[in-house]
């Protein structure tokens, strides 16, 4: 069983691996451990290995877990990779350092109260239905101009771009497309890449990727 700092290194040395051809510097890549489902125990390893920026799913998992975590590691980052609900924005805003699924004009709205009353400006990816699937958060495609500019509107710092490709689906043409809509749209971020398919993300130039089991190990 490989451990923790293995895990960490080898992830890394991918990153960097990846970005050579696409001739970028590994630092461009934030690499977000994904450590929804964990426990403080599981999650303590990656730490001491020195992983400093996590993300989580739910407000309430998170609430549990981590400021106890962070109050040993004041330098930890915690993202919000998962669907958020516009009565957790408050909360949300109280404990992420960024958020990646603004998706919409309700959410932005909740988003951008919550920060003005805590006097804390949290960026926030908007995340794109990249694949079109009904299923999924998102902002739909054909509506990503309209939103950007009411995001642009508030005083939200815009981060740039996130999406989940279709699951079972060959996910390079999913990551360029969102890379043109960002160009498009003058947004140099990038939140794309889970544990399956990172490596092709940071080639196709992703800065955020979101990587859990890759880290933490599979499930028995």
């Amino acid at each position: 069983m490989e451990n923790a700092a293995t895990r960490l290194e080898t992830v890394r040395a991918n990153i960097a691996r990846m970005c050579k051809p696409a001739r970028r510097e590994p630092s461009s890549v934030t690499l977000i451990a994904v450590s929804k489902t964990h426990d403080a125990p599981a999650i303590q390893p990656l730490i001491d290995a020195g992983q400093r920026v996590f993300g989580e799913n739910r407000v309430q998992e998170a609430q549990g877990k981590w400021p106890a975590l962070r109050e040993a590691h004041p330098d930890i980052a915690l993202h919000l990779i998962g669907q958020l609900q516009s009565n957790k924005a408050d909360e949300a805003v109280a404990l992420f350092d960024c958020v990646h699924s603004l998706d919409r004009p309700s959410l932005l709205t909740a988003l951008a109260k919550a920060m003005d009353k805590a006097d804390r400006q949290v960026p926030c990816f908007v995340q794109v239905n990249i694949g079109d699937e009904a299923q999924k958060g998102g902002c739909p495609i054909a509506e990503l101009p309209a939103f950007l500019e009411s995001v642009r509107r508030t005083d939200i710092p815009l981060a740039g771009l996130m999406c989940i490709p279709p699951a079972d689906t060959e996910a390079a043409p999913f990551f360029a497309f969102l890379a043109k809509l960002a160009a498009d749209h003058g947004l140099t971020g990038l939140s794309m890449g889970m544990s399956g398919d990172y490596e092709t993300a940071v080639m196709l130039g992703a800065t955020h990727v979101r990587v859990g089991t890759a880290l933490f190990g599979s499930r028995g």
